[in-house]
């Protein structure tokens, strides 16, 4: 559970600490003294995105911290050792920043992590109800995912979603070969010369380049013997001058006249032998090259109508020499596709049959466990429904078959309600209010939670639109969902404050001619009053008087819920994970 959520620089806050404790925590104060600024902090925390536009004025940047006691979280334990983040006797702490710069970071047990990550922990710590999320009930994709919830069908869900991805991946396929297929039999006569054209060229790659230098010393065979006989000439001498190696036989008498002189000039005598040699070697390669330049026409002849052709093939199918081979691959591949396309196509029809087969058995056994949960999950509500003030309230799932099975299964899941005797069940968004919505909404909550692992629930403004005994009846409620898990709520309604097992209030100050919020843990006396301030004045006795009996009811139907989970403890035995709250 949530045992601690620091709040800096965010919004009005510029320091915050908030003690949680088990059970039933409500937040209360005057409105606009920044509960639910509290709440959006948490939603940062838990991964939500991130903006300048929270961090307090004159700050640099906003911090949000929430310390959690996951000792009892296997599944929360595991994630994070699988992400090599230390634990230290299940205690959790995830920590949110933005910096005015824009930029944000995010740490779990002071490990950096993306927002992502920090995100995928953040849900399995905490389910959060915003203000409006009641609306989110007259969406039909929101409908069919609480029904699948409800009835352990999320997997079958996504074996369905998966199937019929793979339906459409088929076809696509499909689609794309015929498309191809036609294309290439329109072309077939210009692909046919394509093809044709650059195969009978039985191009190479680099050709191009190999040609350009050997037409190079063909153009220039004359000039390149020349040169070489001339670099022998030179080294052996020749009408012009003495020759370099009989200048050579000089230069090693002199070497080795100082060498015997002064025998530390030895390395001289290295020196002019490399020379030599090398020099000697100089001599021999350019006769070698000298003797193999071929004075040939025709091959340069040929030559040059080699790289004609390969000229024009580039200027045609290039602009590279490999990209008018790949051009002649491409478009002999297009001409195979009109003969090959025909069986392909039929390999791939087996395959959309194969695959519209599986999505077919997978949509029945949704459909079949959809089927058994609507009335379930109807009948499940109906029950909590007169608790919550909707005495004659009555939920039916339909299930409207669809022609084909998609993406979400073979029918269309929607939500019908008869809030009145003597009225046909009607799509919630023709029938109910918001404080009506609101409470459909906490029903489904309340039902889900008994199945939902996530330690702490949140509800923000979960009272909007209701008041009087509904509001009993809600604060009732919640306080039978905080039997097996921590509840954070936000309200307005003295009889829900009244059921809390922690209340807290919110306040707003100006300090330093700054607005500030600060929050106090209520006890005693001072929770009488902010009840009786909740009921309209804190300083009438007749306030102060019905907020102790609010208080007072509170405290008796604590014992009436703990001997009724002692004994329905007692028949389906205990269990250790479920944080049971002191009165």
């Amino acid at each position: 559970m949530l045992t601690e959520l620091r709040i800096k620089n965010f919004a009005i806050i510029e320091a915050l600490t908030l003690p949680l404790g088990a059970g039933l925590n409500v937040l209360s104060g005057e409105t606009g003294a920044g509960k639910s600024i509290i709440v959006g902090a948490l939603g940062l925390l838990l991964g939500e995105r991130a903006s300048t536009d929270v961090i307090r004025t004159g700050a640099d940047r906003a911090t949000v911290e929430g310390v959690f006691d996951a000792g009892d979280r296997p599944e929360v334990l595991a994630q994070l050792d699988a992400r090599g983040i230390d634990i230290d006797d299940g205690q959790v702490v995830l920590k949110r920043e933005i910096v005015s710069s824009g930029r944000a970071r995010a740490w779990i047990n002071g490990t950096t992590v993306t927002a992502s990550v920090l995100a995928d922990v953040g849900r399995l710590l905490v389910n959060l109800h915003g203000q409006h999320e009641a609306q989110t009930l007259l969406d039909v994709d929101a409908q069919r995912r609480i029904l699948d919830a409800f009835g352990g069908a999320t997997e079958l869900a996504d074996r369905v979603r998966s199937a019929y991805e793979a339906v459409a991946a088929v076809r696509h396929e499909i689609a794309d070969l015929t498309q191809r297929r036609a294309d290439a039999a329109r072309r077939a006569d210009y692909l046919r010369h394509v093809a044709q054209e650059i195969e009978e060229a039985t191009l190479v790659s680099g050709e191009d380049v190999r040609l350009e230098d050997e037409a190079r010393r063909l153009e220039h065979a004359d000039e390149l013997r020349t040169l070489a006989e001339s670099v022998g000439a030179i080294l052996d001498g020749g009408a012009d001058g003495p020759a370099v190696r009989e200048q050579l036989a000089a230069v090693h008498r002199a070497v080795t006249g100082l060498e015997r002189i002064d025998s530390a000039l030895g390395r001289l005598k290295e020196l002019y032998d490399t020379a030599y040699y090398a020099l000697d070697e100089l001599a021999r390669q350019c006769d070698a090259y000298a003797s193999s330049v071929d004075l040939d026409p025709q091959r340069l002849a040929d030559v040059q109508q080699r790289r004609d052709l390969l000229f024009r093939l580039t200027k045609k199918y290039g602009p590279t020499l490999d990209d008018v081979i790949e051009n002649g691959r491409r478009s002999r591949r297009e001409l195979d596709l009109v003969d090959s396309a025909a069986f392909d196509l039929r390999q791939l029809e087996r395959r959309e049959a194969e695959a519209r087969t599986q999505l077919a058995d997978a949509a029945a056994v949704l459909t079949a466990a959809r089927a058994s949960a609507a009335g379930r999950l109807a009948k499940a509500v109906d029950e909590i429904l007169p608790e919550l003030g909707l005495t004659d309230g009555h939920l039916a799932v339909a299930l409207d078959r669809r022609d084909a099975p998609g993406p979400a299964g073979a029918e269309d899941v929607e939500f019908k309600v008869a809030l009145n005797i003597g009225h046909d069940p009607r799509p919630l968004a023709r029938v109910a209010s918001g404080g009506e919505l609101s409470r459909v909404m906490l029903a489904l909550t309340t039902i889900l939670a008994r199945l939902d692992r996530v330690p702490t629930l949140v509800f923000d403004e979960v009272d909007a639109g209701i008041g009087g005994r509904v509001g009993s009846q809600v604060g009732a409620t919640l306080r039978r969902v905080a039997a097996h898990h921590q509840v954070f709520a936000i309200s307005h309604l003295p009889p829900i404050a009244a059921q809390a097992h922690h209340h807290i209030v919110v306040s707003k100050g100006a300090r330093g001619g700054v607005t500030m919020a600060d929050v106090r843990v209520l006890d005693g006396e001072a929770r009488v009053r902010e009840v009786a301030r909740m009921l309209g004045d804190p300083d009438r006795e007749v306030a102060r008087a019905h907020a102790r009996e609010l208080l007072r009811g509170d405290r008796g139907k604590s014992k009436v819920e703990s001997r009724a989970q002692r004994s329905e403890s007692g028949k389906e035995g205990a269990n250790p994970q479920r944080p049971t709250p002191n009165s």
